[in-house]
C-alpha cells in the first residue's frame, strides 16, 4: 500500500533500514517490486561505504548518542524490539546467547508473569467466531484493530503468548527472539478450540500442514505468491467458514489457562454417540463394531506379514520376531 501511495505522488525511489542478515530485506524487496515493478530500491546495509563508516548496532548507536540524536534503543539496552499491532520481538544483543533467559525481558505488550512478585488474577474472556472471523470479545462487538487491540490488552495483563524462539531466517541461518503476541495468543486457543470441535481428524490434519506451510510462505515475504493464494483459498473457504460459535477461556499467568466452554451451530462433537449410559435410539451397538473390528483383520494380517519379513531381513532385533514366534508356539 505505502509503494502504491508513493507511486501515486511520483516517488519511485525506496529505501528502508533493513539489514543484510535479516528476514525484512527480502521482505520489502519482493512487495516493493511486485507493487511497483520500476521501484529503485537503495539498502543501507547492502552499501559497502555505509556499513564500513558505520559498522554495527553498537557503532551506530554510539554514533547516535553522541550526536544526541533521538534514538529508541540506546546503546546501554541489553537487546532491540520491533513491534506493531500484532506482536512484538526482542532480540540481537545479549539475546543472541542462549544462557540468557527470557527473564531479561521488559515485556512491553505484557506483564512479568515469572515473576511471583507480580500479582496477576484470573479472568475469564469469551471470544466469538463467525465464519472464521472473531468478531465480539466478552460479548461487545468490535471492528478489526479494536479486536485486536483488547485482545492484547486481556491476554497481556496475565503474560499469555510470550515465547522463546529458535527459528530459521530465510538465508537458513539460525536466529533467537523472544515474542511477544498476546492477543494472537488469545485468538489462537479459541479458534483452534473450535476447529477442533467442527472439523474431522483429516480436515484438521490438513488446515494443521496447509497452515505451516502458508505460515512461512507468510514468513519469506511470499503472501501474494500463487502457492500462497492457492493455501489461503483453500484454508477460508473450507476450514475457516465453519468456524462459527464462542469459546470461554480462564486466563491465569503466562500460558496456564482453561476452557470453560464451547458452543457453536456446526459442532460435530455430541456427546451422547459415545455415551455407555443405555440408550433407546443409540448410533451403534456391539454387534456394529463387531463387524468394524472384524474387517481390520485385512490390514492386520498385512502388517503382521511386513513385521515377519523385516524380521527375516535382520530389520527387527536378531533377525526372529520373537512376538509371533510365541503365539504360534502356543
Amino acid at each position: 500500500m505505502l509503494v502504491r501511495a508513493m507511486l501515486q505522488d511520483g516517488v519511485s525511489i525506496w529505501g528502508d533500514g533493513s539489514t543484510y542478515k535479516g528476514n525484512d530485506i527480502e521482505r520489502f524487496y519482493r512487495y516493493g517490486l511486485l507493487a511497483n515493478p520500476k521501484l529503485r530500491i537503495y539498502k543501507p546495509w547492502l552499501d559497502q561505504d555505509f556499513v564500513t563508516e558505520l559498522g554495527g548496532r553498537k557503532e551506530m548507536s554510539e554514533w547516535l548518542v553522541s550526536r544526541k540524536l533521538p534514538y529508541r534503543d540506546s546503546t546501554e539496552k541489553a537487546y532491540s524490539t520491533d513491534a506493531n499491532i500484532l506482536g512484538a520481538t526482542h532480540e540481537a544483543k545479549r539475546l543472541e546467547h542462549l544462557d540468557t533467559s527470557v527473564e531479561l525481558v521488559e515485556p512491553i505488550m505484557g506483564v512479568r508473569f515469572w515473576d511471583e512478585s507480580v500479582k496477576i488474577a484470573s479472568e475469564d474472556v469469551k471470544i466469538e467466531f463467525v465464519q472464521g472471523r472473531p468478531v465480539s470479545i466478552n460479548g461487545k462487538s468490535l471492528e478489526a484493530v479494536a479486536l485486536m487491540d483488547e485482545a492484547n490488552k486481556i491476554g497481556g495483563r496475565h503474560g499469555l503468548g510470550m515465547a522463546d524462539q529458535i527459528e530459521n531466517r530465510i538465508i537458513e541461518a539460525k536466529s533467537r527472539g523472544i515474542y511477544e503476541a498476546p492477543g494472537m495468543a488469545l485468538l489462537f486457543i479459541a479458534y483452534e478450540r473450535l476447529i477442533s470441535a467442527i472439523h474431522n481428524e483429516d480436515t484438521i490434519a490438513n488446515y494443521h500442514a496447509e497452515g505451516r506451510r502458508l505460515g512461512r510462505l507468510l514468513y519469506e515475504g511470499r503472501w501474494l505468491d500463487p502457492q500462497s493464494l492457492m493455501l489461503r483459498e483453500s484454508l477460508q473457504r473450507w476450514v475457516a467458514s465453519a468456524i462459527t460459535g464462542e469459546v470461554t477461556i480462564r486466563l491465569r499467568r503466562g500460558d496456564d489457562y482453561s476452557i470453560i466452554n464451547t458452543t457453536g451451530p456446526h459442532l460435530s462433537y455430541h456427546p451422547d454417540k459415545l455415551s455407555m449410559e443405555r440408550t433407546e435410539d443409540a448410533a451403534f451397538g456391539p454387534g456394529d463394531r463387531i463387524g468394524q473390528l472384524t474387517m481390520r483383520n485385512l490390514d492386520i494380517a498385512d502388517t503382521r506379514a511386513k513385521l515377519e519379513m523385516y524380521a527375516s531381513q535382520g530389520q527387527l532385533g536378531d533377525g526372529q520376531f520373537q512376538l509371533i514366534k510365541e503365539i504360534e508356539a502356543e
